[in-house]
């Protein structure tokens, strides 16, 4: 055995041992066996289906005629590979093929490549500190100029000669105030520091040694807070850091919330009190002999140090801008002001601040600075900061448990600001002590009290002998927390200001006896020799006691107090009041307020607000008292409205849930408590928005909100409660105020309600119940109540309040979607329904935006499918369940008997949301263009949510079940017909029909009318007999007034829909288009096979129209436009959804991941025509467009696919339906029409092979209904595929011939190997057509695809013998001949009359064979209407009428023939030319192709106006539709009759109907205008054209041709002589000419039709005189009368006809003179003679005719010819006859002047009156001249008229 080899067992036992070369090939191999074999059970199995596979398919016609082998399989046995490859083919097979590398519809859609799911759920974080700007402040080391060494071991090192102490914080100077607290560090180097300690080695006592070890330890030791915690003083005890990590910080961190440029960094240093500053600092300043002052100063210090440790007093100070500017960029480079000396009247904060806006100025500081530098630095914090410790020295992670050195963070005093505030979240409770100045210049109790010490302390009893708590936070060195604390001492002064800060931690409980004392001391600085020896006694003496209790009112506040000072201390000091001075208490000054104190509380555990607290206080009693007092809680309730918004921010979550606490616990009576509460929340609520801080709102319902759910009865639960009160609010209508703010912000207790329905379900384990039970009727009935109050403020306010309306809306959608996961569906629903009625069709957009994202909002119920119980109804409930079971089918038959596929009452019932939804997106689709967009993307994202929700992909028949669910999308889609099927504003004019292949395209194949016919009747009116002429020229339907619907149609729809009005013309917009296209196809590619099938199955025949109609807008509608277009029209339409503001409400909340869903593989899109993607413009980015070009590209190709596939299936279904009378149906009818719709629309490289796929497949399929019977689905099919024969596309061309090749094969075989005789023709009539659409252009191409055919058919091994190939190669010679006409024909592109002209004489040389010259009729037709000639378009629908009619005469089929059209037109003769033997061979016209093209006639005739004639077409039609009892169609035809007799009346009364004006034309030049030179034609022009018009006309279209400065007109009408002319120039005479009748067939045309109907004669008259002159005096004047007469009668079906004789007729001046007076008096009769007379025109004769001068009108032809003095010839007869005509003339004139005196109105009198004797002088003259009085002549007759006036 091979490696490379495996086993085939067969089913008959037998096995094959196979062995491949490699691995791959073996891989390969193995592959296509499976393929096979699951292609082969999957045939099976499609039997079993009913459906049939190709080999099975073969026609009953083919297996009837005993042929030994199917077409298959001799096309197996044919050489050429291609055609092997094709007779393999099979449905299944081209299936499988399809399948490969299928995408997603959805995925390729540019709204889900834009979907974005990041903010569907707001993130919600827990509440978290909040920090500002962090910075680390780092200090290195303060170095004074004056230096020395201080160690007594002499090592030389030198330091600073004294201890020094700095405290950093951050001044504000814009605010002046302090926004940090303090911060201390101690640099002194150790040798330094022991400078403080004491002699027996223990620091200074004031460090309240025993404290200092108490908890000493290692690095990561834990230290108690207090080292007396067992003496209960309440301080908590928190885990600390090890005290040696905190003895000497050296970096703070510092937080600044908002920073800008006028922040500083303040250091102020300190040194051991020894005398004034100024004294203290002279050595430092001072630069002489520096070693010895070193030493002096040295000494000093060691002393003082020794004596003083404790006290502190101030030296210099430094400062440094913190920021750049007020985004918070540090300012690093900036270095510390020198340091100041500290001016001793300057201390204080305040001096602080102005001394700092100084040093801004230079100029004007005049400071006096100390050598030396501090160096200090700072930075931002890094976000992975580790070792830090709070304010408190809590240590926060991460923290390494061996770290050398912590930082620790410092306090911020944040601004009273909402905005800067947020939730406490930490414990934190410490006060911050300022004593700010003592005066005691004026007291007189203490004799010394100049250097005052000021000691603080903490005490919680004023007992004798209590002991101060160790509660304040030490300095550097110091334990962590002290007893004590001392404020820095200035030398002699008795009224001393401070500047110190001390920071106490409070105990948990502060009760009344919590106070801070401060004691005063005067401290004696100069040490005497005995004061050495002495205790330190000597040093400090009592100057005074001040107290401050921390409680007043119970609560803490931040203040700022002026203290009374005692001089002793009894003990229960506390208690005494200043006022009544009691003898036990000596006050210095009598108690004048001398101390003044300022405090900071910072407390996250007790309120400051006055109003908040008082609430807490009175919750807490109501805590412990049984019964609270209902009027003082409402009091409290209403105060708290005062709160200030920054302490609402800090203690929100506290609040909130202490409201939510009241509003529960109160019982059911106390209704005012629960509103009023609720109020408050609302106040609360509205200032956080408004603060734009509803974050922690949001936070505070995740992860704080629990419901007060309590199982005892007095108290109701938290949803209920809260669902009655905001009713309450909401029904207050005199406070709308409050009623604004609820709704605006309702999505706040909408979510409280939610979470606490969620928590009480869990709570009691009430989520085992049934939904039904879970909540109490008193709960449903609020949440009704809830909602009926909710939508007047939507439905009546909105106008009022819009926002407030759309946040309730959305608020309430979301809380009733809430309702579906928690409650009784059914319940839920209810308040949907009961929501959704309050809405109305007419309602104004707004509201019904809001209807829809209402409804959006719902819809995104993560449980939306089971919501809707996707399941058949109207079946037993265990055949329901089995459905989900993906085997069911096979046990219980197909699912589907029970189709839900109408919108019916029970479908809206049993599937709620998606009924609700289809009714509101069909009546939707009547409104607006924003409304359609939203209604339609609302349903679009839904589809696409499911199609990518990962719970419903694991089977596909959940897919399928879900789209199931979707089924009356469609009947909504067939009643939008019209409109899906309008073309998109975007296409671009240029590429109409062809997307790709725009070789083909020229301006008229663009034609708008994409869509066949069942659409454009309007509205699914059945087509006419299914089947219309041709389709470029079915007009909507024939004999109906586009206005009237069809009410049959319009009830059946009407009783499923709810009952929604018929869509108005408003043509929906792109964006809805293709949405909805793409939802339709997206469920019919889910549905499963039986289901589509069910579905055909139980439809209206109609209804399946409409499915094909569908599939055919979708391949139009998303037809491939090219790069280059997309480019162009890069507004590419997103729903306006999507614009930023509303992104947050509309997503859909899908459940998988964008990466999943981006993915998509987008497989290069190369193929399309390389033509399209050239030269864009600027705009959108190259990518962009790039990017929007490859999805159009892949959407299209996937389009065209998935209606490949439907197609495919529904041929299978629907064969014998198709096969009816020899596929002359018109179901097959629009089935083709979808099949050729792929060849009209550019389809990509990949759609393409599976394109020819199926048609082959369907020629293979059909053959009857190709080469049988009606002969119009060959000819499309020829027409189509012979287009795609010169696509710049190779693979399009090879594709395309071998199916003409193909045809011509299958019809060769199908005549039992006779002939092809309907191909062939049908090629031939086809490529006729073509050129006459001058459409194929490539000829080269076509050329090439002639040559591959004729490839095939010698190639072919099972022709060979037979004369085929022959037969094949005489066609492809008859279509290059006619291809010879071609070139002709673009020579003549730009002119019209020529092109119709080389048209017609093809037409005229195909006499003899009808199909042909019927085709080029119809090319005719088209080209005319293009043009605008009507009656030239309507006379070639009549020839080619005539045409089908005389064929079926000698046929015996029809009685009349020719003869009946000879009343519509003379030259229908032209029709009898067609032969009986060749021309009639396959021609299948029958009785209803006649009345179809009669039909077409018809209309054509009405729209060119010639109404008259519509009656005779009317009569060959009538007897056909009685024979047929079709008295629908009757009822039409004569209600055109009965319109077409009124047009006729209405144009005769308003002579406004113009048929048209006739020029003579002709042209002289040989050497331009060749065999057309000196020919004259009759040109028939629309309407009223003029001379001029026409001339330019002329002018300009052979100035195109031949150069304009060769082209001249020939103004007169003479005859031309060509030998005058130069030949150098092309001339065109251009004469306007009257038809012209003789005198006896006048009378019987008497109407203006029958004057502009069936004319060949023409007239024009030129002057001329006997001298040669044009125009001469009256008796020299005589005219030329030229007629006319053409080859065929007007109209005709071309617009220009030649002239064929010519008739000249001299006139001498009396004849002229004649003349002239007939028509003159013409005139005048009939003016008179109508019914309505025209006033102007008849004053304007009448001015003409008896007012003119004297040498003109009637009067100069009197003279001239009558006159006896002039003339001789009185005895001439003309004499006489012109002698009568001026009677019957003046006759006429006095008529008219009879009706002018009754028309006109007394302002026209005098004018009148002019006319009158204007008259009489005429009538004198011509009764003088003619010496009779032809007025008595006139009289006479007058008489008699006024009698018979009177008469009447």
């Amino acid at each position: 055995m091979r490696r490379n080899g495996f086993e085939l067992k067969m089913q008959d036992r037998y096995s094959h041992f196979l062995a491949a070369d490699s691995e791959a090939e073996m891989e390969e191999w193995v592959t296509t066996l499976k393929q096979a074999l699951q292609s082969s059970s999957e045939a099976g199995q499609d039997r079993r289906n009913g459906g049939e596979s190709l080999e099975c398919a073969l026609d009953d016609d083919t297996s009837s005629q005993g042929k030994g082998e199917s077409l298959l399989e001799r096309l197996g046995r044919s050489l050429h590979p291609e055609l092997t490859k094709y007779a393999r083919e099979t449905d299944q097979l081209n299936k499988i093929n399809r399948n490969e590398g299928r995408q997603k519809l959805f995925s390729l859609d540019p709204e889900t490549q834009r979907l974005d799911f990041s903010g569907i759920e707001p993130d919600v974080k827990p509440f978290e500190e909040r920090f500002g700007r962090r910075i680390v402040v780092s200090c290195h080391d303060l170095t004074f100029s004056l230096q020395g060494c201080v160690s007594e071991k002499g090592d030389g090192v030198l330091t600073n000669v004294e201890p020094f102490f700095i405290s950093l914080a951050l001044f504000d100077i814009s605010k002046s105030c302090k926004i940090s607290a303090d911060f201390h560090v101690d640099l002194n180097p150790p040798c330094v520091r022991e400078m403080l300690t004491d002699a027996s080695g223990q620091l200074s006592p004031s460090s309240d040694s025993e404290g200092a070890g108490g908890g000493g330890g290692g690095g990561g030791g834990r230290v108690m807070m207090n080292g007396d915690s067992g003496k209960g003083n309440g301080l908590p005890v928190l885990q600390r850091v090890s005290e040696a990590l905190l003895r000497f910080p050296t970096q703070g961190i510092f937080s600044v919330t908002n920073p800008h440029a006028d922040i500083f960094l303040v250091a102020r240093v300190e040194k051991v009190l020894q005398n004034g500053i100024t004294h203290c600092a002279e050595p430092y300043i001072k630069t002489s002999d520096i070693n010895k002052t070193a030493q002096k100063v040295l000494k000093a210090a060691k002393q003082t140090c020794q004596r003083l440790s404790q006290y502190r007093m101030p030296f210099a100070w430094a400062a440094k801008q913190v920021f750049k500017d007020a985004q918070g960029s540090l300012d690093m480079d900036g270095k510390f002001s020198p340091l100041y000396r500290q001016d001793s009247s300057k201390i204080s904060t305040d001096d602080i601040i102005k001394l700092l806006a100084d040093i801004r100025k230079p100029e004007k500081s005049k400071l006096s600075t100390i050598p030396g530098q501090l160096n200090v630095t700072i930075e931002c914090v890094p976000p992975d900061f580790s070792n830090t410790v709070t304010s408190s020295y809590i240590p926060v992670k991460p923290f390494e448990d061996n770290c050398e050195r912590v930082s620790v963070e410092i306090e911020e005093f944040l601004p009273e600001e909402a905005k800067y505030n947020y939730p406490f979240t930490t414990y934190k409770n410490q006060l911050y002590v300022y004593p700010l100045q003592l005066k005691y210049d004026n007291q007189k109790t203490f004799t010394k009290a100049r250097n005052i010490a000021v000691c603080i302390q903490f005490r919680d009893s004023d007992e004798e002998g209590a002991a101060p708590l160790k509660c304040m936070y030490g300095k550097p060195g110091d334990s962590l927390f002290t007893s004590s604390t001392y404020a820095a001492v200035l030398h002699h002064n008795q009224s001393p200001e401070f500047y110190n800060e001390v920071k106490i931690e409070l105990p948990v409980h502060v009760h009344e006896k919590h106070h801070i004392l401060f004691t005063f001391y005067h401290i004696s600085c100069e040490s005497s020799s005995k004061a050495s020896s002495k205790k330190r006694e000597g040093v400090e003496s009592l100057v005074g006691y001040s107290w401050m209790p921390l409680l007043k009112d119970g609560r803490m506040q931040s203040v700022e107090l002026q203290l009374p000072v005692a001089a002793t201390l009894p003990s229960g000091y506390l208690c005494q009041d200043t006022r009544k001075s009691q003898p036990d208490i000596k006050w210095v000054e009598n108690a004048k307020t001398l101390f003044k104190v300022r405090t900071h509380v910072a407390s996250t555990i007790y309120a400051q607000d006055l109003h908040l607290h008082n609430f807490f206080q009175h919750c807490q009693l109501m805590r412990t008292a049984s019964e609270g007092n209902h009027a003082e809680l409402i009091k409290y309730l209403k105060c708290l409205h005062a709160m200030e918004t920054h302490v609402i921010i800090n203690f929100l979550p506290t609040v909130l849930m202490q409201l939510f606490d009241v509003l529960t616990a109160t019982t059911k009576v106390a209704n005012e408590i629960a509103v009023n509460c609720l109020r408050i929340i609302i106040h609360i609520v509205s200032r956080c928005h408004e603060e734009g801080l509803e974050h922690y709102l949001r936070s505070f319902i995740k992860y704080v909100f629990v419901a007060n759910n309590h199982a005892s009865g007095n108290s109701a639960n938290t949803h209920e409660v809260l669902a009655t009160a905001v009713t309450a609010v909401l029904k207050q209508t005199a406070d709308f105020n409050t009623s604004n703010k609820l709704l605006k912000y309702s999505w706040f207790f909408f979510e409280t309600m939610a979470k606490s329905m969620a928590q009480y379900l869990q709570e009691g384990n009430r989520i085992k119940m049934p939904r039904a039970q879970r909540f109490p009727d008193s709960f449903h009935q609020a949440l009704q109540s809830l909602v009926l109050s909710i939508t007047p403020h939507i439905t009546i306010r909105h106008m009022e309040i819009p926002e407030e309306a759309r946040c309730i809306n959305l608020s309430l959608a979301n809380f009733i979607k809430r309702c579906l996961t928690f409650m009784n569906r059914g319940f839920a629903f209810g308040l949907v329904n009961h929501y959704m009625c309050h809405f109305s069709l007419k309602d104004p957009k707004v509201l019904t935006e809001m209807k829809f994202d209402f409804l959006m909002t719902v819809s995104n119920h993560e449980h939306f499918i089971p919501l809707n119980l996707p399941m058949a109804f109207g079946r037993t409930k265990m055949q329901r369940v089995q459905d989900f079971i993906p085997y069911a089918t096979e046990l219980f038959g197909p699912v589907e008997q029970s189709l839900e596929f109408s919108l019916t009452e029970e479908y809206c019932r049993n599937h709620f949301l998606v009924g609700m939804l289809m009714r509101e997106v069909a009546e939707a689709l009547q409104q607006g263009p924003e409304i359609r967009q939203l209604a339609v993307s609302i349903l679009k994202n839904l589809l696409i949510k499911h199609a990518m929700d990962d719970r419903y992909t694991a089977f596909k028949n959940q897919q399928a079940r879900i789209c199931l669910l979707y089924l009356p999308l469609f009947e909504l889609l067939y009643q939008n017909l019209k409109q899906l099927s309008a073309t998109p504003h975007t296409s671009s004019p240029g590429l109409g029909l062809n997307g790709s292949r725009d070789d083909l395209i020229t301006a008229n194949s663009a034609d708008s009318r994409i869509i066949s016919t069942a659409i454009e009747r309007d509205h699914g009116l059945p087509a006419q007999n299914g089947h219309v002429v041709r389709r470029e020229d079915s007009r909507g339907s024939l004999f109906l007034d586009p206005g009237i619907p069809d009410s049959i149609e319009l009830q059946r729809r009407g009783s499923t829909m709810s009952s929604s009005p018929m869509p108005p013309i408003g043509r929906l917009g792109h964006y809805e288009i293709k949405g909805l296209l793409l939802s339709f196809l997206h469920i019919v590619k889910t549905l499963s096979e039986d289901t589509l099938m069910a579905y055909w199955n139980k439809v209206s025949p109609q209804d399946i129209m409409n499915f094909l109609s569908l599939l055919e807008i979708c391949l139009n509608q998303f037809r491939y436009i090219g790069k280059r277009n997309i480019g162009r029209s890069q507004e590419v339409c997103v729903s306006k959804l999507f614009s930023s503001d509303r992104k947050s409400q509309t997503m859909p909340a899908m459940r998988c991941n964008r990466a999943s869903l981006m993915q998509t593989k987008i497989h290069q899109f190369n193929t399309m025509e390389a033509s399209l993607t050239l030269n864009i413009g600027t705009g959108p980015s190259e990518a962009e467009i790039h990017h929007q070009a490859l999805l159009e590209g892949n959407i299209s190709t996937e389009v065209c696919l998935s209606v490949l596939d439907i197609l495919s299936l529904f041929t299978q279904c629907f064969k014998t339906q198709l096969l009816d009378s020899e596929g002359h149906n018109p179901l097959m009818k629009k089935v083709f029409d979808v099949y050729l719709t792929f060849l009209k629309v550019g389809q990509s490289e990949a759609a393409l092979r599976h394109v020819f796929a199926i048609l082959r497949a369907f020629i293979n399929k059909f053959p009857s209904v190709l080469f049988k019977g009606r002969v119009t689905l060959c000819e499309a099919l020829c027409c189509e595929v012979l287009k795609c024969c010169v696509s710049k596309l190779g693979t399009l061309r090879a594709e395309a011939s071998a199916l003409l090749y193909l045809l011509m094969r299958n019809n060769y075989e199908y005549t039992k190997r006779k002939t092809f005789l309907r191909t062939h023709l049908q090629i031939i009539i086809a490529v006729s057509q073509l050129i006459s659409d001058v459409a194929l252009t490539g000829s080269s191409r076509f050329q090439e695809s002639l040559s591959i055919i004729n490839n095939f058919a010698n190639s072919d091994k099972a022709m060979k013998s037979t004369a085929f190939p022959s037969e094949v190669k005489g066609l492809t010679k008859r279509i290059r001949t006619v291809l010879m006409a071609t070139a002709q024909m673009r020579e003549h592109e730009k002119d019209p009359e020529m092109l119709l002209d080389l048209q017609y004489s093809l037409a005229r040389s195909y006499a003899s064979t009808p199909e042909l010259r019927r085709t080029w009729l119809d090319s005719m037709a088209r080209a005319h209407l293009k043009n605008g000639d009507l009656s030239e378009a309507a006379m070639c629908y009549v020839h080619v009428a005539a045409l089908v009619a005389e064929y079926l005469h000698r046929k015996k089929l029809f009685p009349s023939g020719l003869a009946a059209f000879k009343k519509i037109t003379f030259n229908i003769e032209e029709e009898a030319a067609m032969k009986e033997d060749t021309g009639m061979q396959d021609v299948y016209y029958t009785e209803e192709v006649l009345v179809e093209h009669l039909e077409v006639c018809v209309e054509a005739l009405w729209k060119a106006e010639r109404y008259e004639l519509i009656t005779h077409i009317a009569k060959l039609i009538i007897p056909i539709y009685e024979k047929r009892h079709e008295y629908e169609k009757l009822s039409r035809l004569y209600d055109t009759l009965h319109r077409a007799y009124n047009k006729i009346i209405e144009v005769i009364q308003s002579g406004r109907r113009l048929l048209g004006t006739y020029f003579r034309v002709a042209f002289y030049g040989q050497g331009f205008f060749e065999e057309e030179d000196g020919k004259e034609y009759i040109y028939k022009e629309p309407k009223l054209t003029g001379l001029s018009e026409i001339s330019q006309r002329l002018l300009t279209l052979y100035g195109e041709k031949f150069g304009p400065e060769n082209v001249k007109i020939i103004q007169d009408s003479n005859k031309v002589n060509p030998k005058d002319l130069d030949p150098k120039f092309a001339y065109v005479q251009v004469t306007f000419v009257k038809p012209y009748f003789e005198e006896k067939e006048a009378p019987e045309k008497k109407t203006d039709f029958e004057k502009c109907h069936n004319i060949n004669r023409f007239v024009f008259e030129t002057p001329y005189t006997l001298s040669g002159k044009k125009h001469g005096g009256v008796e020299e004047q005589c005219k030329r009368r030229s007629v006319l007469t053409t080859a065929n009668t007007f109209p005709y079906v071309k617009k220009r006809v030649e002239v064929i004789g010519e008739k000249q007729v001299e006139l001498k001046p009396v004849d002229v003179a004649i003349d002239e007076m007939k028509a003159r008096t013409a005139e005048l009769t009939k003016l008179c003679s109508s019914q309505e007379v025209d006033m102007i025109q008849l004053q304007l004769k009448l001015q003409g005719c008896v007012s003119v001068q004297v040498n003109a009108g009637p009067m100069a032809y009197a003279r001239a010819f009558l006159d006896d003095s002039k003339s001789n010839q009185s005895g001439n007869k003309k004499i006489k006859d012109l002698k009568d005509i001026f009677r019957s003339f003046v006759q006429a004139c006095s008529i008219a002047l009879d009706i002018n005196e009754r028309l006109i109105k007394e302002d026209q009198f005098e004018y009148h009156e002019g006319l009158k004797a204007n008259f009489k002088d005429m009538v004198k003259e011509l009764s003088d001249i003619i010496h009779e009085q032809v007025m008595l002549l006139y009289l006479d007759f007058h008489r008699q008229m006024m009698a018979c006036f009177n008469v009447l």
